[in-house]
C-alpha cells in the first residue's frame, strides 16, 4: 500500500466534478458514474474500486475515467493513470443474489410503490408497468437507473432517452414506468402521451387527409412528456419523420421529457433523416441486453409474487411450480423476458388444468417446443452473415490462415454459432475446416472473455445476431 499522496487531490477532484455537473443540471449523472473508492497510489497511477466489471466497462465508454484523470492532472501538474479494481464479494447462493436484487429495487422505488398505490391509471398506461414490476439485472442497471432519474427530474436529468434493443427485453416496460411514475407525482395537470410509432404515423396522415394538420401539432407540441415506442416504424415515412422533427424541436426547447425506443443503435437506423438522427443522440442511448442467469430467476421470482398479487392465479397454483422449475426455465430460456413469463405462464396454467405439481420432467416435456423452436439459425448463415461483416469470404472463415484478418472473424463466428445453435464442439469444428473440440473450444473462449473487457466487441456480436436472425426472415 502506498502512503496515497493523490488522496487529498482525488477528493478535490471528484469535489470539482460533482460541482460542474450539478450546474449542468446532471447530479444524477454523477451519482450514477462517479460511484468509486480510493484504494491506493504509485507516483504515476491511482488505483479506484467499482462494483463491478460492467461499471468499469462503462465508466472507460462513458468518458468517466478521461475526466477524472484530466481533472487530477489539472489540479497536480502530473500525468495520472487511473486504474480499476472491482470490489469482489464472497460468492452467493442463487436465492440470496434473487433476494438481493429484490432489496435492493425495494429500497430504490419504495417511493413509486406508494405514489403509485394512490393514483388512478393513466388512460393510456399499463398499471403494470412500473420500476416496482421491473428487475433489473446487469443487462438493464443503467437503463433502469437513468429511467428511474429522468422521472424524478423529467426534462432536466436525461433528455431525451433511446431504449434500444431485441424484442420482450423491457424497453416499452421502462418508458411506460416513467409516465407512470411522472403521473403518479403530478397527475392530470401534466399532459403525458405514450403512443406507438405506427399510431404517430396514421394519426399524421389522417389529419392531413382531413386537413386538421394544426390540431395534430397542437396537440404533440403541446405535451410534457412524450413516449414514442418503435421508432424504427418509421423507415420510409419522410413526411412522418419531418413532423416528428419539429415536434422534438418544440418539446426539447420547452424542456419536455421524450423517451423513444427502438429494436437497434440510432447509427444502424440508416432511413432515419440526418437532423432526426441527430436529435435522437442527443440525449441518452441506452442498450438493452438479454438478462444473465441470476436475471433471469429474478425475473421469475417477481414474476410469481405478481400473479399473486394482482390475483391472477391462486397462491396454491402458483405454489405448484416448484424452485427447481423455475431453476430450469430460468436456465434454457436465455432469449428474453417475454418468453420467460410465457414459459412460467403455461406451466402454471398446466397445473391448474391437471391439479398437480409440476416437475421437471413435466416441464422439459411441456416446453420442449418452446425450447427447441427458438431459432433454427444454420452455420451457413451465421458464417456468411459475419464474413459480409469483415469483407472477407466464407472459405476465408473456414481455411487455416492464421492473420488477424481471418482469426479474429473465425472465432466469432465459431461463438454465435455455439451460442445460436445446439451444435457441440466436434459438429461445429466439421463445419469449420475440420477443427478439432479443443481448438473450437478454445476459439470460443478466447471471445468470450475478450467480451468482458472489451464493450465494443460485445456490440459488434450483438450487431451480427441481430443481422443473423433478420436474414433467417
Amino acid at each position: 500500500m502506498s502512503e496515497q499522496n493523490y488522496r487529498a487531490f482525488f477528493a478535490e477532484a471528484m469535489n470539482q466534478i460533482h460541482i460542474e455537473l450539478k450546474n449542468e443540471g446532471k447530479e444524477n449523472e454523477f451519482t450514477l458514474w462517479f460511484n468509486v473508492h480510493y484504494v491506493e497510489d504509485t507516483i504515476s497511477e491511482i488505483t479506484l474500486s467499482v462494483a463491478s466489471e460492467f461499471m468499469r466497462q462503462q465508466m472507460d465508454l462513458r468518458g468517466t475515467t478521461s475526466k477524472i484523470q484530466q481533472k487530477i492532472q489539472e489540479l497536480t501538474g502530473q500525468q495520472i493513470t487511473i486504474k480499476y479494481i472491482v470490489k469482489n464479494e464472497p460468492a452467493k447462493p442463487t436465492e440470496s443474489i434473487v433476494q438481493d436484487v429484490y432489496t435492493e429495487q425495494k429500497a430504490i422505488i419504495k417511493d413509486d410503490i406508494d405514489k403509485t398505490k394512490r393514483t388512478k391509471k393513466h388512460p393510456q398506461l399499463r398499471e403494470d408497468y412500473t420500476f416496482d414490476y421491473f428487475v433489473p439485472g446487469e443487462n438493464s442497471i443503467y437503463a433502469f437507473n437513468a429511467s428511474l432519474a429522468a422521472a424524478k427530474n423529467p426534462g432536466k436529468a436525461y433528455n431525451p432517452i433511446l431504449i434500444y434493443g431485441g424484442v420482450g427485453l423491457g424497453k416499452t416496460h421502462l418508458m411506460q414506468s416513467i409516465g407512470n411514475y411522472i403521473y403518479a407525482e403530478k397527475g392530470d395537470k401534466c399532459k403525458i402521451c405514450y403512443i406507438s410509432a405506427e399510431t404517430f404515423t396514421n394519426e399524421f396522415i389522417t389529419s392531413v387527409r382531413n386537413r386538421t394538420t394544426e390540431t395534430f401539432k397542437n396537440k404533440y407540441r403541446k405535451l410534457d412528456v412524450l413516449l414514442l415506442d418503435d421508432i424504427h416504424f418509421l423507415k420510409d415515412k419522410d413526411s412522418t419523420q419531418e413532423e416528428l422533427f419539429y415536434t422534438f424541436n418544440a418539446l426539447y426547447d420547452r424542456k419536455c421529457q421524450m423517451v423513444f425506443t427502438c429494436d437497434r443503435p440510432i447509427n444502424e437506423l440508416k432511413f432515419i433523416e440526418e437532423r432526426l438522427r441527430t436529435r435522437f443522440s442527443r440525449g441518452l442511448n441506452i442498450d438493452l441486453q438479454p438478462p444473465n442467469y441470476e436475471t433471469r430467476r429474478a425475473i421469475l421470482e417477481k414474476k410469481k409474487e405478481i400473479l399473486l398479487e394482482t390475483n391472477q392465479f391462486s397462491p396454491s397454483l402458483v405454489n405448484l411450480i416448484p424452485k427447481d422449475v423455475i431453476d430450469y426455465i430460468a436456465k434454457n430460456v436465455q432469449t428474453n423476458v417475454r418468453d420467460l413469463e410465457g414459459c412460467l405462464t403455461k406451466m402454471i396454467g398446466y397445473a391448474e388444468l391437471v391439479g398437480k405439481t409440476v416437475t421437471i420432467e413435466i416441464a422439459q416435456q411441456q416446453l420442449r417446443d418452446t425450447f427447441s423452436s427458438s431459432d433454427n439459425i444454420s452455420i451457413d448463415t451465421i458464417q456468411k452473415v459475419v464474413a459480409n461483416h469483415y469483407n472477407i469470404s466464407i472459405a476465408d472463415i473456414k481455411s487455416k490462415k492464421r492473420s488477424t484478418k481471418f482469426v479474429i472473424p473465425r472465432q466469432i463466428a465459431i461463438y454465435i454459432s455455439r451460442n445460436l445453435t445446439e451444435y457441440s464442439y466436434p459438429e461445429l469444428g466439421g463445419d469449420f475446416g475440420g477443427r478439432d473440440h479443443t481448438t473450437m473450444m478454445h476459439s470460443y473462449e478466447k471471445i468470450a472473455e475478450t467480451i468482458k473487457i472489451d464493450s465494443s466487441l460485445d456490440t459488434t456480436i450483438q450487431q451480427l445476431i441481430r443481422e443473423i436472425k433478420d436474414y433467417k426472415k
